[in-house]
């Protein structure tokens, strides 16, 4: 057997890896309880079928999205990532505006550096200071990250809308709002393209997931791998690297050990999830090169044959089989129950509840934030045999200004102009304040424009 690699499967969908096995050969075959209607008999009954079974169960697009049995409990399903074209050209002025940020972004002093800002819409983005190929401009914050292009040759814009933000508002009202910032920055010609569309499904089931080994799977992809984490069994990753690929894994221990994406425990508490069992995460990447095979290139287009893409993907490109010795068929295999349930869901019903909160900002949460103080205040007290909270505090508070009040002297600053330079640091990081004027940058642009005007009007 091969080993299992010690990663979550979602972070090396970029990477081409070797196939693993599991070594685990457990399943709960046993399950019977069934949601009334949601897949056809002979899905259902798979487990009970002879190894020499001629044909696999088709599924059917009937499971029902609030089922509840014991072996599989669907809670979520929708659009994780989103990532959009939109042909156009960059307006004059703001092309100059974003030269000249990506300029202060690129400057040596940090000073100037937190001032390559762009504040439109409620949004304040951050201006990288590079660029991508054929795309010089970078904008960045909670929500989208915008490359921006000055050439007609490519779009005026491409842009991936956030997986927090999705579940917020949904792609609909999310690609309206991205509309309205890029309407700002250009003309643009076109409705959106889609250069990218992840679906995915979250899910709990009895099953065990690394009870089937790698030829379970019936895919045209060739590269199907496994993963683990800390020795836990993560998930499978299929056809990495290529114009679709799949990911299944366990998405409470990927947000427990990596993401940190905690608002998903609300949404699936309010789906029915006990707050206990793991949650399972199925997701397909499907690129821009199988949308077009399928006749699909708009955003609407897209978002109106979610149906087809995710039957497409479930029943043609990949599906999760019994396997039988007796049958060298494999395309006869019939299906394992779980995928029946997984395939069968129907993308033109409700896909479950939107995140209450979210934030443009790209800030950590205040759990994490106390969670980080306290553990360092505790440290601090412990080195220092202090046991009273409220002195350990002021202790520390006095070492701090110490420090760094010695630390701004070496560097010929004011101990408040070093604070807060290292906070316009901060605030530019996490799209929270805008670090410059604008009202003082718009009386400098008339200032300038008078002055033109004057010099003109002298026949200079």
């Amino acid at each position: 057997m091969k080993k299992v690699a010690n990663v979550f499967p979602e972070t090396v969908a970029s990477e081409k890896k070797q196939t693993a096995e599991p070594t685990q050969k457990t399943t709960s075959f046993s399950e019977e309880d069934r949601c009334e209607g949601e897949v056809e008999k002979d899905s259902t009954d798979a487990l009970n079928q002879s190894d020499s079974s001629p044909k696999g169960t088709p599924p059917s697009n009937t499971v029902p999205n609030n089922c509840n049995s014991e072996y599989f409990k669907l809670l979520r399903f929708g659009v994780d990532s989103l990532y959009l074209s939109y042909p156009g050209e960059i307006l004059p002025a703001v092309d100059d505006k974003l030269k000249e940020l990506k300029q202060i972004a690129q400057s040596p002093e940090p000073f100037e550096q937190v001032k390559a800002q762009y504040p439109i819409n409620g949004h304040i983005f951050e201006v990288k200071d590079k660029g991508a190929r054929l795309f010089p401009y970078i904008l960045e914050d909670n929500a989208f990250r915008i490359q921006l292009s000055r050439s007609q040759s490519v779009p005026l814009a491409y842009v991936k809308i956030s997986s927090e933000y999705l579940t917020h508002v949904g792609s609909v009202a999310a690609e309206k709002a991205l509309k309205a910032i890029l309407d700002q920055f250009g003309a643009v010609h076109e409705s959106a393209n889609v250069s990218r569309i992840d679906l995915f499904v979250d899910f709990v089931s009895s099953e065990n997931m690394e009870s089937w080994d790698r030829h379970a799977w019936v895919t045209r992809a060739s590269a199907i791998n496994t993963y683990s984490i800390e020795r836990a069994f993560s998930g499978w990753v299929i056809g990495v690297g290529g114009v679709i690929s799949c990911r299944l894994y366990d998405k409470t221990l990927e947000i427990e050990k990596q993401s940190k994406k905690f608002y998903l425990h609300e949404l699936w508490k309010k789906a029915g999830w006990n707050g206990k069992d793991k949650v399972w995460w199925l997701e397909f990447q499907l690129n821009r090169e199988v949308l077009t095979q399928k006749g699909l290139g708009k955003l609407t287009e897209v978002l109106d044959n979610l149906n087809g893409l995710w039957s497409y993907a479930t029943t043609e490109w990949l599906r999760l089989t019994l396997p039988n010795e007796d049958d060298q068929t494999r395309s006869r295999w019939p299906i394992h129950p779980l995928w029946g349930y997984l395939s069968s869901i129907d993308w033109e019903t409700n896909g479950g509840p939107l995140s209450s909160r979210f934030s443009v900002a790209r800030v950590p949460s205040n759990d994490w934030l106390c969670k980080i103080g306290l553990s360092t205040l505790i440290s601090f007290m412990a080195c220092k045999g202090i046991k009273d909270f409220d002195s350990g505090i002021q202790a520390f508070k006095d070492a701090l200004y110490i420090y760094h009040e010695r630390k701004s002297f070496n560097l010929g600053m004011i101990f408040d102009d070093y604070i807060q330079e290292k906070l316009a640091i901060k605030t530019c990081q996490f799209n929270t304040f805008l670090n410059r004027s604008i009202e003082a940058e718009e009386q400098a642009s008339i200032n300038k424009y008078a002055a033109e005007y004057r010099k003109q009007s002298d026949g200079e």
